[in-house]
């Protein structure tokens, strides 16, 4: 039997109706209805595959909706919502987002703000435009264990991790973020290798494996919840039984009949909390989350936050040109499974103590373009890959590669002719956990 939705915490007299214009009008009256939407424990069932994405092209009005709410029962996963006029976007737009051409949420107008509270508060972000794909099947793990680099057959149903999409020669593709669900495993990827990878993996599929791969990018949402009270958010919402679990753990709950999966750790680290749902849930849970005191952060923002926590992205730290252990992904790489794509590399870099370079943070004393060489002595050790003007717009950062031998920790380096630059240690790679290497690292 299906678990019943928990009661409205808070009954709104007055069949009255609210609009976004008179939520910033009436803050108070707003927060109240939010905070009557009640997240129930749904079971164990994955069911992000069928549902479609409305995304409202139509001009922007007001969003009308009851204040009248009313318990409501936990119902199977229905996810061919009803056409809308009015959805998540079109929301958002009316709060003062700045909407691209492809749907992506670049800036709220508080990228300062947004910084400052993902480090002191609670930040949520729009990762719609990231990739999910959906891999199903009798053969989906051996399948998964055999293209990635996570050891997935030591993965149960509820857990996840952390893999890396490499070539046969150990180059870098994408960091997946993976769920294992009752029927199917659930990849979120970068937003770029969305369509690479879907086709990638199914160019390895053989005639008598049982494996389906499907996009379902454009049939979900994906929300991340990031920050120090992150923790007290999730309490609020009735899901305090998630945290202290570890990275990947993943449950799913039911809003109002929409499935809503909700998973440890976002894109940029393995603290936060991110969450999967059905476009007809997305605007009620972003509101939802907002009433509990969750900042909007658009895009720009959150790229300049992934910089300063030195998470790795295709494009910039994660091509041809550098392998997964240069990357500094220790954490998403078996080194006991067996064969695997990429795996003899990867075996020859560790035996033979092979990695020439690190990712490392650099602190600049100017802006500088990413691609710059980095020198040491007048002599190229690396190069800059990422770059931000950081917080204020006077915290100029990257992230780039350096030879082992050349630079490390403390380090001086030179970015182009004349910046002067400072080798530092980014959270996101001092969480990884290299085995011990015999020289400088």
């Amino acid at each position: 039997m299906v678990a019943l939705l928990s009661s409205v915490s808070h009954a709104i007299s007055n069949a009255t109706t609210s609009t976004l214009h008179r939520r910033s009008v009436n803050q108070t009256h707003s927060s109240r209805l939010l905070l009557s939407f009640q997240l129930s424990a749904f079971g164990s069932r994955d069911s992000h595959n069928d549902a479609v994405c409305i995304r409202s092209r139509k001009p922007l009005s007001p969003t009308t909706y009851s204040s009248n709410l009313a318990p409501v029962a936990a119902i199977p996963f229905d996810l061919s919502p009803p056409p809308i006029d009015h959805d998540l976007y079109d929301d958002m737009a009316i709060a003062g987002a700045k909407v691209s051409e492809d749907w992506i949420i670049e800036t709220f107008n508080n990228d300062e703000e947004a910084l400052d509270a993902v480090d002191n508060g609670t930040v949520v972000v729009d990762l719609s435009h990231y990739g999910r794909i959906r891999v199903s099947g009798e053969d989906r793990i051996p399948f998964l264990h055999n293209q990635s680099t996570a050891n997935f057959e030591a993965l149960s149903e509820g857990g996840g991790c952390d893999t890396v999409f490499v070539t046969p020669t150990a180059r870098t593709i994408d960091i997946a973020q993976a769920w294992i669900m009752k029927t199917a495993v659930t990849l979120v990827v970068s937003p770029s290798t969305s369509k690479s990878i879907s086709e990638m993996l199914k160019k390895y599929i053989f005639f008598a494996d049982k494996v389906e791969i499907q996009d379902i990018s454009n049939k979900t949402c994906l929300f991340a919840l990031i920050g120090p009270k992150s923790n007290q958010v999730m309490v609020d919402l009735n899901l305090g039984d998630l945290i202290g679990q570890p990275y990947g753990s993943h449950k799913h709950y039911n809003v109002s009949g929409n499935p809503v999966t909700v998973a440890v750790g976002s894109v940029i680290s393995e603290e936060g909390f991110s969450l999967m749902m059905s476009p007809s849930a997305a605007g009620m849970i972003w509101k939802t989350l907002l009433s509990h005191n969750a900042t909007p952060m658009g895009s720009n923002a959150f790229e300049t936050y992934r910089i300063l926590q030195g998470r790795p992205t295709p494009g910039n730290e994660l091509t041809d040109e550098f392998n997964v252990l240069e990357a500094g992904l220790w954490n998403a790489v078996s080194l006991n499974k067996g064969c695997y794509k990429g795996q003899e590399t990867i075996s020859r870099l560790i035996t033979y103590d092979g990695i020439k370079q690190k990712l490392w943070g650099i602190q600049l004393s100017s802006p500088v373009k990413p691609g710059t060489p980095v020198t040491v002595e007048g002599k190229k050790v690396g190069k800059l890959t990422s770059y931000t003007d950081g917080k204020g717009g006077n915290e100029y950062f990257g992230l780039g590669y350096i030879k082992r031998k050349a630079a490390s920790k403390g380090d001086t380096v030179v970015v182009g002719d004349d910046v002067f630059g400072t080798v530092v240690e980014v959270p996101y790679l001092a969480r990884q956990q290299p085995l011990a290497l015999s020289s400088k690292s």
